[in-house]
């Protein structure tokens, strides 16, 4: 797949809002199969477009490239042998099993998706908060039956049908009810029965009591209602609709990070399976666009990846003990020495 090729399909992903990284061999030393410019798509599943060299490499930039799309920081890392890994700063060196030699320096951008939220109604206040959204990076949703788009050129969507609108919601869209007088418990209501975990109604606080006291005495899941954030906003003493979306935006920025940073603390990868300077990969390809199971895994005893042992082809039997290979390679030098590598585990 070429260049441009890759770059279009990198478009429709983003367009589609679906995370993904981009790969790109900025360096090579010969032989290689992939040449410097070579681009590839990783998504975050570890399905991959494109080519950026053979089984020695995909592992190593599928498994960097995954974590990428967790963390968002694009990294620089070096594919080579064991023997010539000497690794610069600000590369994350991996030590390849490959007979070929060749050695890849590749950068991986991660491209993640954009944070959702929808708007609900069309006062000032939306609008200025529909524009603020839009410029630091989410995805702007607005509902109103009487929308006007002239009202709200930097919205992705615009939304007249309620059900359209719950359906368009997932837990971590951001709800922001701003009908500000017009159809406040009707959309709070909607807003209550979507899945979104959060939900922020602007309005005084004396008015955002009774309002969700009401819904509560109609029968409302007390506990969703008391999770409404209401007022909605950080407390800056904000007067005009440009500084009340402001303060809105600043608590549902805060809100996201706090999120991120939880699932970066989540889903990061073990430090033993994808760790700066001293993880190595090689893998076959058909390994390599599998993602890599939490369950029944163990290490490489040569080059440390870790390894499903349900999909391992690769498996060699020492002193009634099995030990799994990422490839064909790893598993000829435990062979040879098994002492060697089961000492250096230790």
């Amino acid at each position: 797949m070429d260049s441009d090729k890759i770059l279009a399909a990198a478009a429709r992903l983003r367009a589609a809002n679906i995370p993904f990284s981009l790969v790109t061999v900025v360096r090579c030393e010969s032989p290689t199969s992939a040449k410097t410019g070579a681009k590839a798509i990783v998504e975050a599943d570890g399905l991959i477009q494109g080519w950026i060299g053979g089984g020695c490499a995909q592992p190593a930039v599928i498994e960097t490239a995954k974590q990428a799309i967790i963390d968002g920081e694009p990294r620089l890392i070096r594919i080579s042998p064991e023997s010539e890994s000497v690794i610069e700063e600000g590369i994350t060196g991996f030590a390849s099993s490959c007979l070929s030699g060749g050695t890849l320096d590749i950068f991986i951008d991660p491209i993640i998706e954009r944070p959702k939220i929808l708007i609900m109604g069309v006062a000032p206040v939306a609008q200025t908060l529909c524009a603020l959204a839009s410029r630091v990076g989410f995805t702007v949703s607005v509902f109103s039956p009487s929308v006007d788009r002239k009202q709200f050129p930097d919205a992705t969507q615009i939304i007249e049908d309620v059900e359209l609108a719950k359906s368009s919601v997932c837990s971590s869209t951001f709800i922001v009810v701003a009908t500000q007088g017009q159809s406040d418990k009707s959309s709070l209501e909607m807003a209550l029965g979507s899945e979104a975990d959060y939900i922020t109604f602007i309005g005084s606080q004396r008015k955002s009591a009774k309002l969700l006291q009401s819904l509560k005495d109609k029968g409302g899941d007390k506990k969703r209602i008391e999770a409404v954030i209401a007022p909605a906003g950080v407390a800056l003493g904000a007067v005009t609709p440009e500084e009340i979306a402001l303060s809105v935006l600043a608590a549902v920025v805060k809100t996201y990070r706090k999120r991120r940073a939880a699932l970066v603390s989540e889903k990061s990868l073990p430090a033993n399976s994808v760790d700066k300077h001293s993880v190595s990969s090689c893998c076959s390809e058909k390994t390599a666009a599998t993602e890599i199971s939490t369950i029944k895994e163990q290490l490489d005893p040569v080059c440390g990846m870790r390894v499903d042992t349900a999909r391992s082809e690769s498996r060699f039997e020492f002193e009634g003990q099995s030990y799994y290979f990422c490839c064909q390679g790893c598993q000829n030098k435990f062979a040879t020495n098994p002492g060697k590598y089961l000492a250096s585990t230790l």
